[in-house]
């Protein structure tokens, strides 16, 4: 009896020696034999030379889990402590061909603490090869790299149930695994997902058929591998050409390098830069082999136009008939990849095409479970876990959806501090059009405004524990500007949480949407010409950056009043570090929750050492050294 497959298989077209270069990767859980699996097929398709052959040979005794036999996934498994604990730790590429395709695999590790680098691997192919233990069946981790596999536009799959020489080539097992896995698949959008039973120690069902699968009459890996048809006919797409650098060799000549991500352009055509609208005319394609007519998808070249106009790194190009979605705010798939978690409102740096702009994520509508693809409640992100999100980025960015073009529809995010890559997204659509919405020229501007004041607008940023006397000082100091004449508002912690701030709590994603709104409204004070006081903790030192990027050149001045904790506890003006410490309030700053101090604050005053007279003196005695009043 044959088995009952039902999943579509995936389109097979014999015989075309022309199909190119196909990338794929193998994934799945821990164990599952993905590096095994490659190294099989550069033995079988005889990629491995003599020397190889021998070194992988003498590392297999040494390193080897297969006894006697050797163990293919020393092959691809390259790192010490790859061979040492006999697991795939980063991502591998290998490049090999048959008569009928070349291919680029990713071989990614299976563990979940490495779900990043598996991530990494998928945003770059075009078919997956998902691996199931035919011992264990369908796992968490097969669930998981099945789902990031379809946000991240993967849409062929081979499901190689490997091993299946260890269950006695049983048919049974192969069919209920497959029962189990069209189950929790069959609404992940797969084109197709073809089933193969195989073993890939002993080389069953890879590359060529084995008697003891006679039951199994679907295709081989290898012919599925070099039959799948993966074309996504990027030319019949709307032209995207991301500006990668502003190639300006001498005075002669302008152009713009970049490669074309979709659709083709050629000389005469019209196009539109996506941000500002400003449109011209191409008027060559230059390559280092010479000048061009037209240029296609994957193709590097330099475009001149006909007129001078402003185009910069990350802008992205289009045909003035079809031109992408320009906003800055979309809803988007975010794959989370750092083991601090994800905060709602605090700013990221994002990267789209060749664009960095600073974004954050003002919503996390829901969680993905990834057993159960249910839609879960959240306020934030954690290692690995998948969310799906609205973001919202400083500046109008040009976007397509994920599924329409992979590269003007997915971003990363990077912690600013750091610089490491935390989270990766893809692009569902967007949540308005801001080519819409412009800033307003006024004819009243700060400049005129701070002209009839007499003194130049600043903000006052004043940071430190609860207790230290933030509150008293900033007090002082706008006491004694207004007695100067000196036009001032004070945001004072406790002040904006009855109104502005009402509406949030203690939890570190509202104290970031906290600040995020005072600083706003700074900004807006600091337009109206006036010296704004601000009295909060704001722990954050992301937060008072952001702060201090919402305003111009020296007009963001960070105070840091510097109490020890110890003297904060002793003073306790509100008797709030007593109920923290009693367990009676929860995310309390320098109990259970952190205080990062500044690294480099403008002022630093210890108001345990001259009083908070002193402090404020030394403050405004600093204003005027600056020429601010």
């Amino acid at each position: 009896m044959k088995p009952d497959l039902r999943i579509t298989p995936g389109p097979i077209n014999p015989g075309d020696p022309t199909k190119g270069l196909l990338r794929f990767l193998t994934c799945g859980s821990v164990d599952d034999g993905k590096s095994t699996l490659i190294g099989r097929l550069l033995y079988d398709t005889k990629l491995i030379f003599e020397d190889q052959l021998a070194t992988l040979e003498k590392d297999s005794k040494k390193h080897g889990t297969t006894g006697e036999d050797i163990d293919f996934a020393l092959l691809v498994d390259g790192l010490e402590a790859e061979r040492e604990q006999g697991i795939t730790i980063d991502v591998a590429y290998r490049f090999f061909t048959t008569d009928r395709r070349a291919f680029i695999v990713a071989d990614t590790p299976g563990h979940e603490q490495f779900t990043r680098n598996m991530a990494t691997g998928a945003s770059n192919s075009d078919a997956a090869v998902i691996l199931i233990d035919a011992r264990k069946g369908v796992l968490t981790q097969t669930k998981r790299h099945s789902i990031i596999c379809a946000l991240l536009g993967i849409r062929h799959v081979a499901l190689a149930i490997n091993k299946i020489d260890l269950v006695d080539y049983d048919q049974a097992t192969f069919e209920r695994i497959l029962a189990d896995y069209r189950a929790f698949a069959d609404t992940l959008g797969f084109a197709s997902v073809t089933p193969i039973p195989l073993s890939a120690r002993f080389g069953d069902n890879v590359t060529g058929r084995s008697d003891a699968l006679a039951w199994y009459d679907g295709p081989t890996l290898l012919d599925w591998l070099e039959g799948l048809d993966v074309d996504t006919d990027l030319a019949a797409r709307p032209l995207r050409f991301p500006v990668q650098w502003v190639n300006r060799p001498n005075l002669d000549f302008r152009g713009f390098a970049g490669t074309i991500a979709a659709g083709t352009v050629s000389v005469g055509d019209r196009v539109v830069v996506a941000s500002s609208a400003k449109e011209s005319t191409v008027a060559r394609i230059v390559t280092a082999d010479g000048d061009l007519a037209t240029a296609g998808p994957g193709d590097a070249v330099t475009l001149t136009l006909a007129d001078e106009i402003d185009i910069a790194r990350g802008d992205v190009l289009a045909l003035a008939t079809a031109r992408p979605e320009v906003t800055d705010q979309f809803a988007a798939h975010l794959l989370w990849m750092s083991e601090e978690a994800l905060l709602p409102e605090r700013q990221y740096l994002m990267r789209i095409g060749n664009k960095y702009v600073p974004a954050r994520v003002t919503a996390l509508k829901h969680k993905v479970c990834v057993n159960t693809q249910q839609h879960l409640a959240g306020k934030t992100l954690e290692l690995n876990e998948i969310g799906f999100c609205n973001l919202a980025t400083a500046s109008p960015v040009a976007i397509d959806a994920y599924a329409d073009n992979r590269e003007t529809g997915a971003f990363i995010l990077i912690d600013r501090f750091t610089n490491a890559t935390v989270g990766a997204g893809m692009i569902s659509f967007g949540l308005r059009r801001a080519t819409n919405v412009h800033r307003q020229d006024l004819l009243v501007d700060r400049a005129a405004r701070s002209r009839i004041k007499g003194h130049k607008p600043a903000v006052l940023w004043f940071t430190g524990l609860s207790g230290a006397g933030k509150s008293t000082i900033a007090n002082i100091v706008e006491q004694k500007l207004n007695a100067r004449g000196i036009h001032t508002t004070m945001l004072d912690g406790d002040n904006v949480r009855h109104g502005l701030c009402g509406d949030l709590g203690f939890a570190e994603a509202d104290r970031v949407e906290n600040i995020r709104r005072v600083g706003e409204v700074a900004k807006l004070f600091v337009d109206a010409g006036l010296v704004v006081l601000t009295s909060f903790i704001s722990p954050f030192r992301a937060e008072r950056r952001m702060a201090r990027e919402l305003l111009g050149e020296g007009e963001f001045i960070e105070v840091f009043v510097d109490t020890p904790i110890e003297e904060c506890i002793r003073r306790d003006p509100k008797g709030l570090y007593a109920k923290a410490q009693a367990g009676q309030i929860k995310n309390f700053t320098g109990i259970d929750s952190p205080y990062e101090a500044p690294e480099a604050p403008e002022i630093v005053v210890h108001p345990g050492e001259g009083g908070a007279q002193d402090a404020a003196d030394r403050i405004v005695d600093y204003l005027d050294r600056q020429g601010l009043i």
